[in-house]
């Protein structure tokens, strides 16, 4: 009976978390016209970036208080350096949300479908992210952000995961590390139990809190890709050295 309670006040509390941020999403939308009035253009962007950082990690102390879940961090004093990459792998629906909570003002290549949502077009378009849309556009997009001294967050999968399976990324990432980055970071990202995966609905919750741990790994040299090889070849070694490490992380996680 006890694990029953718990079980239905999860469920409970996974439903006004994500009500709670499709609301709040249309509300940080109405904020914006604001930052356009009140705050100088030169401005604007990275205060919005601020505002998205301070709203996605209330509401990471939201889910907590909830009962939903809890989070472990590791090496979180290496992120948010300018013209850094980083690259992390995309186990559940939370990630992003995750990522841009521990960082004070990043930029994100994030899917293009979020323009078309009424409770995200707001902040994506105000914090200046950049969609998915086109590949060629977007690493041109990427090399521009990298080059001014964003910090930018990167998942090469491009989709969820699925659990248990190599991850397969998309060179994008790689191509953008080669061209522009000043560094470039790995985060491994696990979940336990697993949840919110692509496969999983939101109202199939686990039989527990779930833990969200990020692991902030060293910094991947870039030199020795762009001295080794030209621009395509050395993005694709550097690629399959991402594959390869993540599956190593995530075997020992």
């Amino acid at each position: 009976m006890r694990a029953r309670i718990d079980w239905l006040g999860r469920l409970c509390g996974t439903a006004i978390a994500f009500g709670s941020f499709g609301l709040g999403g249309s509300l940080l939308g109405l904020c914006f016209p604001l930052l356009n009035r009140f705050i100088p253009a030169e401005q604007r962007q990275a205060r919005a970036r601020r505002l998205v950082h301070g709203t996605f990690l209330l509401f990471m102390h939201w889910m907590r208080w909830l009962g939903i879940m809890e989070w472990k961090v590791e090496g979180q004093e290496r992120l948010g350096r300018p013209g850094q990459l980083i690259v992390a792998n995309h186990p559940s629906l939370l990630d992003v949300v995750f990522m841009m909570a521990h960082i004070r003002e990043p930029n994100c290549i994030v899917k293009s479908s979020l323009w078309r949502n009424p409770c995200m077009i707001g902040p994506v378009s105000a914090a200046g992210f950049i969609p998915n849309r086109d590949s060629a556009q977007m690493v041109e997009d990427g090399v521009a952000a990298l080059r001014r001294g964003d910090c930018l967050i990167v998942f090469p999968e491009g989709t969820r995961s699925t659990p248990g399976c190599r991850p397969v990324f998309q060179r994008g990432a790689a191509t953008l590390a080669v061209k522009a980055a000043r560094i470039l970071t790995p985060v491994v990202i696990t979940v336990s139990p697993t949840t919110l995966t692509k496969q999983v609905k939101w109202y199939k919750i686990p039989p527990r809190r779930f833990v969200m741990t990020m692991r902030v790994g060293g910094d991947i040299e870039l030199d020795p890709y762009r001295r080794a090889s030209s621009g395509p070849l050395a993005a694709r070694r550097l690629n399959n050295d991402l594959v390869d490490f993540y599956m190593q992380e995530l075997e020992r996680g």
